[in-house]
């Protein structure tokens, strides 16, 4: 059978193991919480006087659409001041931002998805319901991300070195097929490993949409639709990378670690 039509697991575990490390993680690190929630939000606020989130709309199991909340990484109005994607050295991302983007701690709102059950703390990534669709329209079979509750952190958003579309869709599968608690507890270290030495959003800027072609056939990066892979967990991680704060089709940004 082909990895995209078998069912995905069970994942019985996901509201207890998520409910339990919030729990734990909020209970043991508190003064840390605290630091970070009020130190995060000044900073931003103090650089621009701009607003501190950002707000998206995204697209979570069963194609259900709820609202992201993100620390702001960019100026206010970024969409007006260049293209709908982040570029290398892309002025727009403020001083603050950029520390918040190579620890992911501009994800932090995340959080409260996940208290919501909107989200999980492991999963495929959440998209912008125009990146969803025109990603249903490039890659058949794409819409099957959306079995499981979207993840603040994940197979492809640790190993998908390209931001390439086929190999997000190809790790998301993967995951799907192969979640457990161990899995979900070793890709939390290494997000959080991530984090702690700043080594998210490394990459010099977003893959366009429209270098792919449609159906399936071979990305540029090389990668073709049909190959499936294996859990690389020894392989260096990386994250997604970031979008302009739009709200544009093309919109993305980092992943929690």
């Amino acid at each position: 059978m082909n990895q995209q039509d078998r069912p995905p697991k069970n994942p019985g575990y996901k509201t207890w193991f998520d409910l339990s490390v919030l729990a734990v993680a909020h209970v043991v690190l508190f003064p840390l919480w605290v630091v970070l929630w009020t130190m995060i939000p000044l900073g931003i606020w103090l650089a621009d006087r701009g607003p501190v989130f950002f707000r998206q709309e995204r697209v979570g199991k069963n194609g259900q659409v709820f609202t992201i909340l993100k620390f702001r990484t960019m100026i206010p109005n970024a969409d007006k001041a260049g293209p709908a994607w982040t570029t290398e050295g892309d002025p727009r991302i403020t001083p603050v931002g950029r520390i918040l983007r190579r620890t992911a701690l501009d994800e932090l709102p995340g959080l409260i998805s996940i208290w919501r059950g909107h989200m999980s703390f492991v999963g495929p990534r959440a998209l912008d319901r125009n990146e969803q669709r025109q990603l249903e329209e490039l890659i058949p079979g794409f819409e099957k991300r959306l079995q499981i509750r979207p993840g603040l952190t994940g197979l492809a958003q640790v190993y998908d070195k390209n931001d390439d579309p086929y190999e997000k869709f190809r790790f998301d599968m993967e995951y799907l097929e192969r979640q457990n608690v161990f899995l979900d507890a070793r890709l939390l270290l290494q997000s959080v490993l991530n984090t702690l030495v700043a080594r998210w959003d490394r990459r010099s800027g977003k893959v366009s949409l429209e270098n792919f072609t449609a159906g399936g056939a071979k990305s540029p990066l090389g990668g073709l639709d049909t190959a499936e892979p294996e859990i690389p967990i020894q392989d260096d991680a990386h994250q997604d990378s970031h979008s302009s704060e739009s709200g544009n089709p093309n919109d993305r940004n980092s992943t929690l670690g």
